[in-house]
């Protein structure tokens, strides 16, 4: 296995979306009171007619026989914009 340099990762143009999405969506966190540092984080993708966004998911770390605290952003590929926002209960 080789160690991909930043160089590498900048011109893959999936990692910087990614990336870039995650930097709006931590962002957005904050606000909203979720240290991301301290999240279980899961990114998927999804896709439409309008083109990918990034849902960024935050869910507490000690999930198991616990229910809410979980936080959902959604970031479009696009304009790096976040879309909406999702709260758990």
């Amino acid at each position: 296995m080789s160690i991909v340099s930043l160089e590498e990762m900048q011109q893959d143009h999936l990692v910087m979306s990614v990336a870039r999405a995650l930097a709006v969506a931590n962002e957005a966190a904050l606000a909203q009171g979720t240290l991301p540092g301290e999240s279980l984080v899961t990114i998927t993708e999804e896709a439409s007619s309008a083109g990918r966004s990034w849902r960024i998911h935050y869910g507490p770390r000690d999930y198991i026989g616990r229910r809410g605290g979980d936080l959902i952003v959604v970031v479009d590929e696009s304009s790096a914009a976040v879309q909406r926002v999702i709260r758990g209960q």
